[in-house]
């Protein structure tokens, strides 16, 4: 595997931001231990009888702690040769900065670790058999007609999340490069794609900060090996690279512009600000002919943060956009049944009617007349 970048020197609040989640791996266990206690604490305060009843649950929450250290263990390893993930010299972090980190995103470390189930285990394996495979199988049934060998076919992942669907693109013989922003997400591919030796080495407990919607005490004790497969024993057949930084600043450069020959999303397009943008430089990215496959809902992620704007068009009016960018649709399925990072033991289940199309990039954008004459086009 390559580095994530060449060279990169973080600027102070990119410097701020890789602390501040450097801090929030760090502070995983505390952080967890304070919520575990605060529930011991309140049961410490109910009469006698009401204790002995619930004298199952206090050994539950003394097993949730032993789950706890068992994934600060992972993490530990995880964050071990953090300074190194990229090549930069700025990138060492002292102790007292650790220190001084206020509000770390622990919220953010138990999505990581249930990330790696999805990506990285077989209990993951039937998401990924949803989400991941009607791509997959597009990209192979697409290219594999073609006269070209795979390896010269370039297939561009955007939001890779922890690296699986641009290995297993790669695994099949294609060069393939994932984009992350996430350094919650890059640290932890980093960690499974370089420094996992074998398959399943390391056990994780992912499920042990789900209070709620428990069946039995089981349920959130759950422990998973990973990976799946290791990269190192299963090597991909062709290249496979990841690039940290920006969707849109790192792709939207004029120099990356018909370069790629399939662009494939997955719970990635509505990650955007501006969705429209998004869509642009995708056509722009891909070479005429080249393929754009996506799949997922439309969160629209920036919809309720305070302090950031965002537009939210309906998948209605997104595909009338994506045919006037210069998109032709080949493929579509409007009600695709789908799960994101579910346990599929808890008595809450959230179920997706994802979009899943195949658009293909034609000559040049359809233009009205108007627009040929550069008159604005009102409704």
């Amino acid at each position: 595997m390559q580095d994530y970048e060449e060279e990169r020197y973080f600027d102070e609040e990119e410097r701020a931001n890789f602390i501040k989640v450097i801090s929030s791996f760090k502070f995983y266990r505390r952080n967890c231990f304070s919520r575990i206690d605060q529930r011991i604490c309140y049961l410490s305060t109910l009469n006698q009888r009401q204790q002995k009843l619930l004298e199952k649950y206090r050994k539950y929450l003394n097993s949730i702690k032993e789950c706890v250290e068992a994934n600060n263990r992972v993490i530990e390893k995880m964050i071990s040769n953090v300074d190194s993930l990229f090549i930069n010299s700025k990138s060492n972090i002292e102790p007292q900065e650790i220190i001084h980190v206020q509000d770390p995103d622990s919220d953010k470390v138990h999505i990581t670790i249930k990330q790696i189930v999805r990506d990285w285990t077989d209990l993951g394996a039937e998401e990924r058999e949803h989400c991941y495979k009607p791509i997959i199988d597009e990209i192979v049934n697409h290219f594999d007609a073609s006269n070209m060998k795979k390896n010269q076919f370039k297939i561009l992942v955007p939001g890779a999340g922890l690296g699986r669907l641009v290995y297993e693109i790669s695994l099949r013989g294609f060069f393939c490069e994932g984009n992350e922003f996430s350094l919650f997400m890059l640290i932890a591919s980093n960690f499974i794609l370089n420094r996992c030796l074998m398959d399943n080495q390391f056990e994780i407990y992912p499920f042990c900060h789900q209070f709620v919607n428990n069946l039995k005490r089981e349920d959130s004790l759950v422990a998973c090996r990973f990976p799946d497969m290791s990269a190192f024993q299963n090597p991909p057949k062709g290249e496979m690279n990841m690039i940290a930084g920006d969707f849109v600043q790192v792709y939207g450069d004029p120099s990356q512009e018909n370069s790629w020959d399939c662009i494939c999303c997955c719970f990635f397009i509505d990650c955007a600000n501006n969705i429209v943008e998004f869509l642009e430089i995708i056509y722009k990215l891909l070479r005429t002919g080249g393929i754009f496959i996506n799949y997922g809902p439309l969160l629209y992620h920036y919809c309720d943060v305070p302090n950031e704007f965002s537009i939210e068009p309906s998948y209605e009016d997104l595909r009338e956009i994506i045919e006037k960018i210069g998109f032709k649709f080949l493929k579509e399925n409007k009600k695709v049944k789908s799960k994101y990072s579910q346990n599929p033991s808890s008595m809450a289940q959230l179920e997706y009617n994802s979009v899943f199309f195949v658009v293909q990039k034609q000559s040049a954008p359809e233009t009205t007349d108007d627009e040929q004459n550069g008159n604005e086009i009102k409704n």
